[in-house]
Parts: structure tokens; sequence; C-alpha cells
């Protein structure tokens, strides 16, 4: 009498699709606080694109949107984060990018939370001139922000390490050069604030960008 012994139970690995899913959310995240913004600032009384930051849309009686607005972008953004490094795992630029998105969405969060100062006429019946002091609050703002996209910078060029590595060299001048032009955009910003807002959306597009190719290659593993 044979004795017939079953081939032992294996743990499959996560579904490619749940990692799809993480990286499809994520990029409705430039769209979503861009879009937000472009609406709010096109409808709020006061509101003035060549004066005000979308930060400061977070003010006033309807500020909740953009709070709701920095929120959501912020778990979309980490999500993303979640699903990259499940994509890149053992891929050059598969434990520092995945981390400094993660960064990069955390800063929206306490972005929301803390909100900027009024300023340049908004809300409405603010004065024209510029606040001459910050607030906590304000300042806490800013610096999220700042080191939110130094960290979304950073991931760029990491990203850039992993394009080149699959001889995707467009992807890979595109993630060094976008940086330098969020960078130039916040440096001008002390003498147009569309600047700084072309800089911010730049980032933010560019990230949807990288996150929708990510969606459809999945990267070799690491030899």
């Amino acid at each position: 009498m044979t004795q017939t012994i079953s081939p032992p139970t294996t743990v499959s690995a996560p579904a490619r699709p749940a990692k799809r899913t993480l990286l499809a959310v994520a990029t409705a995240a430039g769209p979503l606080f861009l879009g937000a913004g472009l609406l709010q600032g096109l409808t709020r009384d006061g509101f003035d694109f060549t004066r005000n930051a979308l930060s400061q849309l977070s003010l006033g009686d309807l500020g909740w949107i953009q709070i709701t607005a920095f929120m959501l972008t912020g778990v979309l953004v980490i999500a993303g984060a979640v699903g990259m490094r499940q994509v890149l795992r053992d891929a050059p630029g598969g434990t520092w990018a995945p981390r400094l998105i993660g960064v990069f969405g955390v800063s929206f969060l306490l972005a929301g939370a803390f909100t900027a100062d009024p300023a340049a006429g908004f809300p409405a019946g603010t004065p024209e001139d510029h606040v001459a002091s910050v607030s906590a609050h304000g300042a806490v703002h800013m610096l999220s922000g700042m080191v939110g996209y130094l960290a979304l910078c950073a991931a760029f060029f990491v990203l850039a390490r992993h394009f080149a590595a699959q001889n995707r060299r467009g992807w890979a001048v595109a993630c060094r050069i976008v940086p330098v032009g969020v960078l130039a955009g916040f440096v001008a910003s002390a003498a147009a604030v569309l600047a700084f807002t072309a800089g911010a959306g730049l980032g933010l597009l560019w990230l949807t960008a990288v996150t929708a190719r990510l969606m459809t290659v999945a990267p070799p593993a690491q030899r």
C-alpha cells in the first residue's frame, strides 16, 4: 500500500492588482489638489492667483474645502508610497523613493492641520500688504511644505537612478530636470507667487506621471 504525500502549502505573494490599486489612487492626488485649488481660486471672493498661494484657501468660512483637499491628497500620496515600495522591492531606488514620497504625503497632512496665515487681501478684508510676522501655525505650515517638497525632489532624483537602470533614459532625464524646475519656482516665489504655484504644481503633476508609469511596468529584480 502506498501513501500519497501532498506538496507543502505555500503562501503566495501579495497580488499585483493590490499594488496597482495603491498606485492608481495615488495618481489622483495631484489632479485633486490642483483642481480643488483652481476651482476655489476662481470663485472665492478676494483670492488672486498673482498674489495668493493656494494654501491660503484653507482660511475663511469655506476653508474646510481646501483643508479636506490637503488631507485627502496626503492620504493618497502615502498610499502611493506604500504601493511604490511593493512594486520597487529589490529594485534600484526601491528603499528611499517610497520613504521620501511618504514624507511628502505627511507634509500635506501637516499643512492641512496647520493653516497658512492671512495675507495679500485674502480672506476678504485682510490688509493688502503681506504679514509682518508669522504665527506658530503659519510657521509649521511653511516648514512642512518646504520639507515635503525637498523630499519630493530627492525622490525624483532617486527614481532617476531606477529608470536609468531600466534603460528608460527619457524618464531618467526628466526625473533630474523636474526637481530643478520645482526648486526654481520656489526661489522665484519671492518675486512672483505664481512661480511658487507653478513649481508646486509641476512637482505634483510629475509625481502623477511617474506613479502612472510604475503602474504599467513591473521592474526587474536587482542583480
